[in-house]
């Protein structure tokens, strides 16, 4: 008896922890299917949510537009950065996870992904605070570049629609100071937006000031510009973009070219290389062709051109098409855009019936995208001499266009392989209209380094140039180079302009390398590809041949003695064999 209640107790324990195990193994396995996700805002605030591992990225977007309050939500999206530092959108059709390279938590960006062409038809007000905050953020990061005096209207309205009208008690002197929409403020502009806020603005809400902020800002050349930094094919820097009217190319402070959606018939990309094929007026069919960085950032900027095209030229979402990367025969990337399209968008907005949301505004306060700052960098320290003559400060770490009316040749097909250059050398008068200046400096967009318009000049002013990391005119960079030849001619230019060459020199032999092996893999690809075809065309005429068609061609081939010695000593042995085989694995599958 005592051994029969100790066998019991012991086989009750043993059953315990049986169950405590299973418990905790899929405790562990539940957490190890969940992760951490934390998305940060338009307005710099943070949601963090648990999610599923096997979560489609659609999931995400809608717990995000869940907690906005927000039902236009196809102008948006969800951005993310790899370990690579190269930018993605998160595609919704997807899983999360196997979308992101790095280890959980993730960490993602809300943005504006299309841009509304225009802002005053959104149907609710809290889209249209979202897309303000959007472009007040690409006002302060250089992507939104304009003259001096649009800027100070722009900031004017920011400065409305965040304090209010201008109150002598709450806003001393020098209050616009303590505000940076912008890295780098002047004396000038600061004056110049606390006098637009005191006088043309009193008696606007914050909806009419934001409103008007984005009408102004639609107008400008590089409203819905998320620049892509690219080369062309002289080695020229240059910045492409997708905007809600077409696709756009700036080098230096120029717009140099300008394609309407309509006009863009496809876009296609290899490796580093992308190009663009276009049709404008009297068929005239062009090719633009540019570098990017790497490949990835190639394949990230021929996605974001198949998706605005989609968005924004296409009548119904039905039209959308897969789209292939590359030629027959050839390895190449597949796409296809899964959202809804402008049109669709602007005729479901129209149906929604409730109450506005209420808007939670942030007001003007420290974060990382439009900090104040109190004790900011203003532009005192350079020399009155040359302070009138500095503009916008250029991007960190790439050099400053010399030329800011450089172009990209474009290669045309209905006029051979010549290279036109939009800088004069147009046939058409209204390709030449497309090279517009749009700020007073070069556009060059940073996260870090921000351009900041200071002061406004007229068209004969010079533009300003850098040397030695100091802004000066052009009269007094011709003078520095003059004193610098006459010092000596072997000084600071001389070693400058043979390490220019150098440099150059070294960028062609690169460039014929990577053309050289563009070339062998091509050649490689087409021969493996050639072999294939070739195994699989042999092994249709042996399935023909055997087969029991009675077709003369085939009946000569089956008298021929090759056949028959192919037939006898090689394809009926191969045969027995995998009958052999195939009844034993059919034997041991019915044993088990």
């Amino acid at each position: 008896m005592y051994v029969l209640c100790a066998l019991l107790s012991w086989s009750r324990s043993q059953t315990i922890e049986k169950m405590l195990s299973r418990l905790m193994s899929s405790s562990i396995r539940s957490l190890d299917r969940e992760c951490n996700c934390t998305v940060r805002l338009l307005d710099d605030s943070e949601y963090t949510c648990t999610i599923q591992r096997d979560a489609k990225g659609q999931y995400l977007f809608d717990l995000i537009c869940h907690h906005l309050n927000l039902l236009e939500k196809d102008y948006f999206g969800i951005r993310y950065v790899d370990p690579d530092k190269q930018r993605h959108w998160l595609e919704f059709t997807k899983s999360i996870s196997k979308q992101m390279k790095s280890q959980p938590p993730f960490t993602m960006c809300l943005r504006v992904k299309f841009y509304p062409p225009d802002p005053a038809a959104l149907k609710e007000e809290i889209t249209r605070y979202l897309v303000f905050l959007q472009v007040k953020r690409d006002l302060y990061h250089g992507r939104l570049l304009c003259k001096t005096s649009d800027a100070a209207l722009l900031a004017a309205y920011i400065l409305q629609a965040e304090i209010g009208d201008y109150d002598p008690g709450k806003h001393p002197e020098g209050y616009s100071s303590k505000f940076q929409f912008f890295p780098k403020h002047s004396e000038k502009l600061e004056r110049r937006i606390a006098e637009i806020h005191k006088t043309e603005l009193i008696g606007q809400t914050p909806e009419t000031s934001e409103l008007n902020f984005l009408q102004k800002a639609q107008m400008l050349e590089t409203y819905g510009v998320d620049p892509h930094p690219c080369k062309d094919v002289s080695g020229n820097p240059a910045f492409l973009a997708f905007t809600p009217f077409g696709f756009t190319v700036l080098q230096g402070n120029r717009r140099v070219h300008f394609l309407k959606w309509d006009e863009v018939t496809k876009l296609k990309f290899e490796a580093k290389t992308f190009h663009i094929y276009a049709n404008q007026k009297e068929d005239k069919k062009i090719i633009l062709t540019y570098f990017a960085p790497t490949p990835e950032a190639c394949k990230h900027l021929w996605k974001c051109g198949v998706e605005n095209q989609a968005f924004y030229k296409l009548e119904k979402s039905s039209q959308v098409r897969t789209v292939s990367s590359s030629n027959l025969f050839f390895k190449g990337s597949r796409f296809r855009y899964s959202g809804k399209v402008a049109k669709e968008v602007m005729e479901q907005s129209a149906k929604i019936k409730r109450d506005p949301p209420e808007i939670h505004r942030a007001g003007m306060v420290p974060s990382r995208s439009c900090p104040s700052i109190t004790h900011g960098p203003r532009l005192t320290s350079v020399p009155r001499t040359r302070r009138r003559a500095v503009h916008i400060s250029i991007m960190e770490g790439l050099e400053s266009l010399r030329d800011s009316a450089h172009s990209t040749p474009v290669r045309s097909v209905s006029h051979g392989d010549s290279f036109m250059s939009s800088r004069g050398q147009m046939v058409d008068g209204s390709e030449a209209s497309t090279s517009a200046v749009i700020s007073d400096e070069a556009y060059s967009p940073s996260d870090s380094v921000l351009p900041t318009p200071v002061a406004e000049h007229g068209a004969d002013m010079p533009l300003a140039r850098h040397i030695n990391g100091a802004p000066c005119s052009v009269d007094e960079e011709k003078d520095s180079e003059a004193g610098a030849l006459k010092e000596g001619h072997a000084g600071e230019f001389g070693p400058g302009r043979r390490a220019l060459r150098m440099v150059k020199s070294r960028q062609s032999q690169s460039s014929d390398v990577e053309e050289l092996n563009k070339f062998v893999l091509s050649v490689l690809r087409l021969f493996l590809v050639t072999i294939g075809l070739l195994f699989a065309l042999l092994l249709l005429l042996i399935m023909l041949t055997e087969s029991d068609l009675d077709i003369a061609f085939l009946r000569d081939i089956r008298k021929t003695p090759e056949f028959q010695q192919f037939h006898f000593e090689y394809f009926c042995p191969l045969r027995r064999w995998f009958a052999c085989k195939l009844r034993w694995m059919g034997g041991f599958l019915v044993s088990k």
